[in-house]
């Protein structure tokens, strides 16, 4: 059975994640891409600092639509995110962010990050986009959305039994990085 977290997530229950442990995600979450990640590191705005306390940040530009005065998502799969490694740490402790969700893990600087703050990367499976997107219950609210464009911006849901699986802990830890130094002896075996 997967380990269930609610938003807001407790330093104490990050800290206990181990790797390769599963989480259903339920509550607040937030998307940020490349602009996002700029922008609050270069302009630290505190329209989403209360959605981010305690919070998760999802490496996500959802396809959406509107309907009935409001938004839904359509299809909302995880970006690549070694493009947020310039921000990320910094985005973690100025927010108290508890999670980063995405595909592909990140590097070292976000893995000192996540063990200074506590809080943990979870990687969430590509190619699933409209399967994720129906974990979004809700749209709460949007921003940044004329300046940034909509995969860009900061769009503010509630989901629930979201899926993912810890790659980085908070103990400094990364499976992306066992991954890669295995697989790094295995080629030079096989090339010697």
């Amino acid at each position: 059975m997967p380990t269930s977290l609610t938003t807001p997530i407790s330093e104490q229950d990050i800290r206990k994640l181990k790797l390769g442990e599963t989480v259903e995600l339920n509550g607040i979450m937030v998307t940020a891409r490349d602009m996002a990640h700029k922008c609050m590191v270069e302009e630290h705005p505190d329209f989403i600092r209360e959605y981010l306390k305690e919070g998760l940040i999802y490496h996500c530009g959802p396809v959406v639509k509107k309907e009935n005065g409001g938004w839904s998502f359509v299809a909302a799969g995880p970006t690549t995110s070694t493009r947020e490694e310039p921000y990320q740490a910094d985005v973690i402790r100025e927010y108290t962010v508890r999670g980063v969700i995405g595909k592909g893990g990140m590097g070292d600087r976000t893995l000192e990050g996540l063990q200074e703050v506590g809080a943990v990367y979870f990687h969430t499976i590509g190619g699933l986009g409209t399967l994720l997107a129906q974990c979004a219950k809700k749209v709460l609210t949007v921003f940044k959305l004329e300046d940034f464009g909509s995969p860009e911006a900061f769009w503010v849901i509630e989901v629930e039994k979201f899926p993912a699986v810890v790659t980085m802990d908070a103990h400094g830890n990364s499976l992306h990085r066992e991954i890669l130094e295995k697989s790094q002896a295995i080629a030079k075996t096989l090339y010697s």
